[in-house]
């Protein structure tokens, strides 16, 4: 039989021959302590975990999903997207070596990095978010031990070129880690393209339904694997049995979820870009859009996370827009079922290259209301807009 589809792997997964009478998901099972009936054998995982720190049925069966959908000898789960991105940095590095990331990192992680590491001689040193791959390799030196990739980056959505950088990383003993939370682990997948780790945060497409915090952490090199499940013992992080269980019965709806929320997302990103309101939209899959000829190279598919630059405004025009809307709820994350929306120009100024941008930036993301729906409210939210900037203006002329 020819290899499977994602989508009918992650659920022939729950219903495969063989294991006697069962229900299709694995029970809950919520425990530290864990029983044995011979002394000789209370230490050996064979049997089934020896602490609750080892996992229970439904964590195992998560991590089992996500190393497969990634193409992973092994998965491990973590309390958050953010511990999955800095535990192969505690795994991985130590005093004296150096980081290159974008400038354009995720904001947390750029925190871990300036702050912890920096505090333990650890460097980092960023690349501008529009950089060549030439450009970025340039910054690797002697003390350089990893590549850290976002690729989209945060916020302005640039692009670069993975296979090219890993590669190139490999050749020069530089390690690569990238955070694959865009692709779900599902439209791209880093270790096919010759990147040592891939992580992500479970929190949003995997798990999809905005009730729980988790990282997964994939890799394929077994002593890679070893160094960060040595990590995560010494660290002692664990999951709850209850949010492993949720995201696992999310993560077997993941392919219809991603895709669904994509066609609509593009829809969304036609017609905002149409408008006289907005300079541009920052979007990957949107043609002619940042970072659209990789992502059509590499890609199978995209989150319905985007970027807006509007034409001028201030923080009043971004709110008075966002105040508007009815649909788009106002918070942070992204990748479950609802629509949302968050200003994002502030965030711009812990930049080293900060981007040159007409107007405002706001975040959208499309959820899997109708797209039909969602557009008539930013139409809506458009309309404050306008108004904002026009009273503005006018304040000003006066």
């Amino acid at each position: 039989m020819p290899r499977l589809s994602d989508r009918t792997r992650l659920i022939a997964s729950a219903t495969r021959r063989g294991q006697g009478r069962r229900p299709v998901n694995p029970p809950l099972e919520r425990a530290s302590t864990m029983l044995s009936d011979d002394p000789a054998s209370m230490q050996d995982s064979a049997s089934g975990p020896v602490y609750g720190l080892d996992g229970t049925s439904a964590a195992r069966e998560l991590r089992a999903a996500l190393a497969d959908l990634e193409g992973a000898g092994d998965a491990f789960l973590v309390p958050s997207g953010l511990a999955a991105v800095t535990v192969p940095l505690l795994a991985l590095l130590r005093p004296g070596d150096e980081v290159v990331t974008n400038d354009a990192v995720y904001g947390p992680t750029r925190r871990f990095l300036t702050r912890h590491l920096a505090a333990r001689g650890i460097a980092t040193r960023f690349h501008s978010a529009e950089a060549t791959t030439a450009e970025i390799l340039s910054l690797c030196g002697e003390q350089t031990r990893l590549l850290l990739i976002e690729s989209p980056s945060s916020l302005t959505f640039e692009m670069v070129d993975v296979p090219a950088l890993a590669a190139a990383c490999k050749a020069r003993g530089v390690l690569t880690v990238m955070d694959n939370t865009w692709a779900a682990g599902l439209a791209f997948r880093p270790l096919e393209h010759g990147v040592d780790v891939s992580v992500q945060a479970v929190t949003k497409y995997a798990a999809g339904h905005s009730d729980l915090l988790m990282g997964a952490i994939a890799v394929q090199d077994a002593g890679l694997a070893r160094a960060i499940l040595h990590t995560i013992e010494d660290m002692g992080w664990h999951v709850s049995p209850d949010d492993a269980w949720l995201a696992l019965r999310g993560l077997r709806t993941l392919p219809l979820r991603y895709n669904e929320a994509l066609k609509s997302a593009l829809q969304v990103a036609e017609w905002l870009q149409a408008r006289p309101e907005i300079e541009r939209v920052l979007y990957p899959p949107l043609p002619g859009s940042v970072g659209h000829d990789l992502w059509r190279r590499d890609y199978s598919g995209g989150a319905a996370l985007m970027g807006l630059v509007m034409k001028g405004g201030d923080k009043a025009s971004a709110h008075a827009l966002m105040k508007a809307l009815s649909l788009f709820g106002m918070g942070y994350s992204w990748g479950g079922f609802e629509s949302l929306i968050t200003h994002e120009t502030p965030q711009l100024a812990h930049r080293q290259h900060r981007p040159d941008l007409p107007g405002q930036l706001l975040r959208l993301h499309v959820g899997l209301e109708d797209p039909a729906d969602l557009i008539a409210d930013l139409e809506i939210g458009l309309e404050a807009w306008r108004v904002a900037v026009s009273a503005q203006t006018t304040s000003v002329s006066f």
